[in-house]
């Protein structure tokens, strides 16, 4: 089984960037799948028009990428009580190529009442490409991710957790 996880902030010193560290980390140590990662930074994914930017290079390999996984997590930031634009612009360029498959998201945001902000894009990705979202999901806080990228005890654990729950759910779903 191929897991894919997409950082999906922007910024260079992402403590979303981190959650997904902590997660690849772990799976590594489980060897129970192929794991990958992807970073948004290292593509220049154009903004989604509907038309053309669905031939971009960059977005043929997002694409690609998508299409190359069993199940995919978002590390995603959370601005503004959503997702972030980035992210928000990768699933509308490659969607598509999360048909049946899992997702689950991994989110830092400054406060702490964003908590449901993955719920907008949990929905669109259920109802617009049947996508298997697992129900849980990780929520951190600016306080519960050091300035230096150390999560904290608490977060660590919740991030293991997600990462058995998700194992669990991608592995029952491919095997079936």
């Amino acid at each position: 089984m191929k897991i894919l996880i997409v950082s999906c902030s922007l910024h260079p010193e992402s403590r979303s960037r981190c959650l997904a560290g902590e997660l690849e980390s772990i799976w590594r140590a489980y060897d129970r799948a192929e794991i990958s990662s992807l970073d948004l930074r290292d593509l220049n994914l154009p903004t989604c028009d509907g038309t053309s930017a669905y031939g971009h290079p960059d977005t043929v390999i997002l694409q690609e990428r998508f299409t190359d996984a069993d199940a995919v997590v978002f590390a995603v930031p959370i601005y503004n009580y959503d997702i972030n634009a980035a992210a928000k612009n990768a699933i509308e360029l490659a969607g598509r190529q999360l048909t049946g498959k899992v997702a689950g998201f991994l989110c830092s945001a400054g406060g702490e009442r964003s908590y449901m902000s993955v719920m907008a894009t949990a929905n669109s990705l259920m109802l617009d490409f049947r996508t298997i979202i697992l129900p849980r999901f990780v929520y951190a806080g600016k306080g519960e991710i050091s300035d230096t990228g150390e999560l904290n005890k608490d977060i660590r654990e919740r991030v293991a957790q997600f990462g058995e729950e998700f194992l669990h759910l991608a592995e029952a779903l491919h095997s079936a």
